[in-house]
Formats: structure tokens, C-alpha cells, sequence
């Protein structure tokens, strides 16, 4: 594809006889498609962009406009993939000062991600008196963190504005015909959307999840829908090149891919990633270990380890062509910081001269580097990139051997949590923590 994301492995692969591993990857690509492996009832994400139709489209920009007119703020109630996803678009999108600036809609906030009691009181301190929505997103309705959010928030709003106001501004993505959620939406007629069955949370972004707070946010969905239909139909020569050369560096030895980026509004896009890769291919003691790092500002901080640290990392950069704006360095006459030497650059080329020359000093130092190339951070091309990475990640956890579309480790720590809160139903392991502790 032209103007596409691209996967480049030059840094990465020398010397390595990575050729081996195509016909396994294949194979890989193969059992995805075919939907013949480990976890295949949750492949509702591989051919959901080119699904998506117009009266989907139109449904969400209906909800979305009703909630960008009547408040000022919207609460996405999520974790996990309940959130990342959309977090990671909205804050590559948006202005980095958006939240310090009025107008444009309302702000797009999350809660129920965390179990932070400071957190929770800052954020209802913050929305007290001020028309707010709520978008929760729940299959069950009793996760744990979203179901405290969801709670806090909806009392607070039905308090604040009414009934009939709540009932209008709560939004509900959940499952289609079950749960607790569900059954209170039917009860209280909030507007619906479905979590299909067999989408993972962490697959879901371009659901109903991911798409109803982007468009919130004020973002063209439609983009970023005909950016995922580009790479889903063109995209698989750059999958396979991601997934073979990130496997051929785990066998031989390279067990932690650090994500690195030089666009500060990729934060969260990293974030995302990490629990896409983490949750999908961390089972049976296997699994890159999937890390994240904010160039050149970790440069300052991570640089050492990265650079002359144990050798059992390789790092992939995510690197953004054009940028949104254009600064000038200026020329000073005194020159006393030493500057006039790159006077009259723009901003942008000083950041690209420091991201080529931390990929070579990195490939010196021992460390394998991949190149991924997006033209630039806007919906089309995070919709490509979105899709690039899930499926890559379909690809990869199949060559590695695992189900990646399960996640039974999340289980170990609630069953803990709950044993420990005396939840009913749970009083033989409450029993058996309380005799360890």
C-alpha cells in the first residue's frame, strides 16, 4: 500500500536467518484466517472494519451529538480494552493542552479504571455542578473497577440534573442480551450499544467501545474506519514482517521489545499496545515482554539501561512523518546556549536527526531495531495502525505456540481480592488467605 504503515527491519535482522520462520508465519496467518486455532470464537475483530456500515456510523454520530450538546463533560466508565483503545486515539488526536482550553465539545474523561479513592473524589470534585455524561462500557456490569465508577457517577448524576437528564446522557456498550448492565439499561432506557460476543475487549476498539468516545471527542470515525477496511484488505505483507522479525529476535534471546516513540501524543498508544501483546501472548511461561518508552524524554531517564544494559531487549520505533504544526528555531545573537547551528530548522528535524541517531547508537550498543512509519498521526492512519498491530498480534501468538485471545492469569489476582473483601460465595478462600497471612 502507498501511504500506508510500513514495517522496516533492517537494524533488526542482520545477520539473522529470520527467512526461516516464513513458512511458520504462514501458517500462522493461515489459522487465523481459516479461524482453525486456539481461541477462534473471538475473531470478530478480523473482518469488523470493512462490516462496519452506515447505519452503524450514523447511530454513533446521532449518540455522540447528543452528548456533545448537552454536557460538558463525558465520562468513558472502562479498563482495559474498555478504555485503552479509545484513551489511545483520543489523546493522539487531541491538543496537547486540551484540557487547559475551553471550547470544541465536551471533554472526554475515564473512570473505572483504577480503584483510586483520591482519583474517584478529584474527578467527581471536578464534574460537581457542571452537566456531565456517562459511556459505560461493561459486558457484565460487575467488573469490579468500572461497577464502583459507574455507581459513584450515576448516583451523582441522577442527584445533580434529574432522572430524565440521567436517563438521556447515560450510554450503555455492553452485552447484547445478558448481564447486569444490560438489565438496568433495559430497566432505566438508556441508549444501547452491543459488545459483539466474539470481540476481546482488548480487540475492541473499532466497536461501538472504542468508536462512541472518539466520536465524543470529536473525531471523524469514519476515518479511522476506512484506515483499519485499508490495512485489512492490503495490510498482511507488513503484518508478516512485523510478526516474523519480532519472533526471530525472541529465539534468539531477545525476550523484551521496548516500543519506542518521538511524538508525545503517542503515549497512549503504547499503553494500549502493551496490554494487546501483554494479555494476548503472556501464557505457558512464554511471551515478549512488552515495554514502552517516551523518547527523547526517557532518553534522559531509560537511555542508560537501553544502551549498555543486559542484552535481552530490542525496540521498535514507532515513527510519525509529518507533524501537525511547524516551530522555527530562531537565531540569537549572542548564542550563548550554542543553538545557531541548527537556526532556521524547523522543531521536527532536530527531533528526526535525534531519532535516527538513537536507533544506530542503540543498534551499537547491541540492540536489534525495527522501524514501523506512520505519514502522520491522524484517524486514516491510527485506524491503519490499530489494525496493523491487532492483527500482527494474531499472527505472532500463533507462531509462538499460544491462544491469544485468552487472558485465565487476569482471573488469579480477583479471585484474591475477593476472598479478602468477604464477597458471598467465597468464604473457603477467604478462609484459606486469611490462615496464610
Amino acid at each position: 500500500m502507498n501511504n500506508s504503515i510500513q514495517v522496516i527491519s533492517k537494524y533488526a535482522l542482520e545477520g539473522m536467518n529470520a527467512q526461516s520462520l516464513n513458512d511458520a508465519a504462514l501458517a500462522a496467518k493461515q489459522t487465523l484466517e481459516s479461524g482453525s486455532g486456539l481461541g477462534n470464537d473471538f475473531l470478530g475483530w478480523l473482518h469488523l472494519p470493512s462490516s462496519i456500515d452506515e447505519q452503524q456510523l450514523q447511530a454513533l454520530e446521532q449518540t455522540a451529538a447528543v452528548l456533545r450538546q448537552e454536557c460538558e463533560y463525558v465520562i468513558t466508565i472502562g479498563i482495559g480494552g474498555s478504555y485503552l483503545g479509545a484513551k489511545a486515539i483520543i489523546e493522539a488526536l487531541s491538543d496537547h493542552f486540551a484540557a487547559y482550553k475551553s471550547g470544541n465539545g465536551p471533554k472526554v474523561l475515564f473512570a473505572g479504571n483504577n480503584i483510586g479513592e483520591d482519583y474517584l473524589y478529584d474527578l467527581m470534585d471536578l464534574v460537581r455542578g457542571h452537566k456531565f455524561g456517562i459511556i459505560v462500557i461493561s459486558k457484565s456490569g460487575t467488573t469490579t473497577e468500572p461497577a464502583i465508577a459507574f455507581r459513584l457517577f450515576k448516583e451523582m448524576l441522577e442527584k445533580q440534573e434529574g432522572k430524565e437528564f440521567a436517563q438521556r446522557n447515560i450510554v450503555a456498550v455492553t452485552d447484547a442480551r445478558r448481564g447486569a448492565l444490560r438489565n438496568l439499561a433495559t430497566q432505566e432506557g438508556y441508549a444501547t450499544y452491543v459488545i459483539p460476543d466474539n470481540v476481546g475487549g482488548r480487540f475492541s476498539v473499532l466497536t461501538p467501545v472504542g468508536l462512541l468516545p472518539i466520536a465524543v471527542a470529536g473525531f471523524d470515525i469514519r476515518a479511522l474506519v476506512a484506515g483499519a477496511v485499508e490495512m485489512e484488505k492490503d495490510g498482511d505483507e507488513q503484518v508478516l514482517n512485523y510478526a516474523i522479525a519480532r519472533n526471530a529476535l525472541y529465539n534468539n534471546g531477545k525476550k523484551i521489545e521496548i516500543l519506542a516513540n518521538f511524538t508525545p501524543r503517542l503515549h497512549f498508544l503504547a499503553e494500549w499496545w502493551k496490554q494487546l501483546y501483554g494479555e494476548s501472548e503472556g501464557k505457558g511461561h512464554k511471551g515478549i515482554f512488552p515495554a514502552s518508552v517516551d523518547f527523547t524524554t526517557d532518553l534522559h531517564s531509560m537511555g542508560q539501561m537501553i544502551q549498555d544494559g543486559e542484552r535481552t531487549i530490542f525496540e521498535t520505533v514507532l515513527s510519525v512523518g509529518d507533524q501537525q504544526h511547524e516551530v522555527i528555531i530562531p537565531t540569537d545573537e549572542a548564542d550563548l546556549d550554542g543553538l545557531n547551528y541548527i537556526a532556521g530548522k524547523n522543531v521536527d528535524y532536530v527531533n528526526k536527526m535525534a531519532e535516527l541517531g538513537t536507533r544506530l547508537a542503540h543498534v551499537d550498543g547491541g540492540v536489534p531495531n525495527l522501524l514501523i512509519t506512520m505519514p502522520a498521526v491522524n484517524e486514516r492512519y491510527l485506524g491503519q495502525l490499530i489494525y496493523f498491530f491487532e492483527k500482527a498480534c494474531g499472527v505472532s501468538g500463533y507462531m509462538l505456540g499460544v491462544n491469544p485471545f485468552d487472558q485465565p492469569g487476569v482471573e488469579a489476582y480477583k479471585k484474591n481480592m475477593f476472598a479478602l473483601l468477604e464477597k458471598p460465595g467465597h468464604e473457603e478462600a477467604t478462609a484459606a488467605i486469611k490462615a496464610r497471612l
